[in-house]
């Protein structure tokens, strides 16, 4: 098997990545529709629409920042396979109720909200689970080529996803009915995830040992996170870029609308060529052999900045569509190289914790970010939503490679000691 897919070989991971496909498939087609379903619910002006979807945004996302150390407590805690299989299940269930309120034609805009928070809830739970669970399937030894593979499955759902829902709403005439439809669709998705987590062979996952129960155990993993320069550095990089850059499914939709006229097909397209790029930046991560550097994360993320800034310049809707595979690509060599790097470099006992950590700057901040993305777009118009976003997220890396100067020797280092000992922990094993 090539190296490139080496993970494939371990059957649980197998039953893993096929099921995360059709799930995240889903995943992305309700991401266009519900954009377009807040659209359609504005669509008398063009200030509340950006207004709304950055609202939307941020309440979906506003449960990770809210709940991530806890849900990093609560992965290290309960067994991983159960706690997905609930978390998927209640993600499930949000998307049908949104999607038959859509449906019969009784959704307000207030629904939408509570219903993206709700949905927001579970996902907060089911992120550090998921990004933990993989090195119980996997081991240490292939636990990068893993990684690249689940964000090769996520891109590869977001390469069909957004033009599939985009071709959908079009052709059920673009109302939102139609985009309760696919919505509905989503929710079915779920299944693919339940139904692969409970056909695994458990005799043949390798499940940390659960954290004991204790005082100040969310503590920990902050004070583990404090002593070390490097995963500050990874952390600070990996906000910045989440809070500011990461909003292309909130910029693009008001680029397509609102600068260049396009309508849904146009802008369910826009995700699928972000996700061409996305998925050669998988890929090319799950070929790369060793641990990846922070200086990787650094450049890259510098690299996705400077794009999407120019993607804000961009005169018309051909030359923004070509442009997009490059910021797909740099952003998911950065995303790639951040998540690798901290989970090979952190004590098994707490990587639940400290992925929660992650996942609450990498994805938390959208709640601060969004709302006043959204603002951006209203106030200043939609191009500066990308030309502040890129500027945001190179000066925020910047300033954590200037706050943080012991990084700087470890951007010129191959491992780090925690890496290493994790290793030897494993090959014992």
């Amino acid at each position: 098997m090539s190296s490139t897919f080496r993970a494939l070989r371990i059957r649980n991971y197998r039953l893993y990545a096929l099921g995360g496909v059709v799930s995240n498939t889903g995943t992305w087609m309700q991401r266009v529709a519900q954009d377009w379903l807040v659209l359609q619910l504005h669509h008398g002006s063009a200030a509340e629409a950006s207004v709304a979807l950055g609202l939307t945004t941020g309440l979906q996302f506003l449960p990770i920042l809210l709940f991530s150390p806890y849900a990093g407590l609560v992965a290290d805690r309960m067994p991983k396979r159960r706690l997905l299989q609930l978390t998927q299940a209640w993600m499930g269930l949000v998307s049908l109720l949104l999607g038959a309120l859509a449906i019969t034609g009784v959704v307000e805009p207030w629904m939408v909200f509570t219903l993206a928070f709700a949905f927001g809830m579970g996902a907060a739970f089911d992120a550090p689970a998921r990004q933990s669970f993989v090195s119980e399937m996997v081991g240490a030894d292939d636990l990068a080529n893993a990684v690249g593979l689940n964000s090769a499955s996520f891109n590869l759902a977001r390469v069909i996803g957004p033009a599939l829902s985009g071709f959908l709403i079009a052709a059920m005439g673009s109302g939102v009915a139609a985009t309760g439809i696919v919505i509905a669709v989503n929710g079915l998705s779920y299944l693919a995830v339940i139904g692969a987590l409970r056909l695994m062979r458990t005799t043949e996952l390798t499940p940390v040992a659960r954290a004991p129960r204790g005082k100040g155990m969310i503590r920990d993993g902050i004070r583990y996170v404090r002593r070390r320069p490097d995963l500050k550095l990874v952390l600070m990089a990996g906000f910045f870029a989440g809070t500011f850059g990461m909003n292309f499914q909130m910029t693009s939709a008001l680029m397509a609308t609102q600068v260049f006229g396009k309508g849904p097909g146009e802008y369910g397209l826009l995700g699928t060529t972000l996700a061409v790029g996305s998925l050669t930046g998988a890929l090319l991560g799950a070929r790369r052999v060793g641990r990846p550097r922070p200086r990787l994360v650094v450049l890259a993320g510098i690299a996705f900045g400077t794009i999407e800034i120019a993607l804000g310049l961009m005169p018309g809707y051909v030359a923004f569509a070509l442009v997009t595979p490059l910021l797909g690509l740099s952003l998911l060599t950065m995303l790639n190289a951040a998540n690798t790097t901290v989970q090979l470099s952190t004590d098994p006992g707490l990587r639940g914790r400290v992925m929660a950590l992650y996942m609450m700057l990498v994805m938390g901040g959208t709640p601060l970010g969004a709302p006043l993305v959204g603002w951006v777009g209203a106030t200043f118009g939609a191009r500066w939503t990308l030309i502040g976003g890129g500027a945001m997220s190179i000066a925020g890396i910047l300033l954590a490679v200037a706050l943080y100067g012991d990084a700087r020797s470890l951007l010129r280092t191959r491992r780090t000691e925690p890496a290493d000992a994790l290793e030897d922990e494993a090959m014992a094993a």
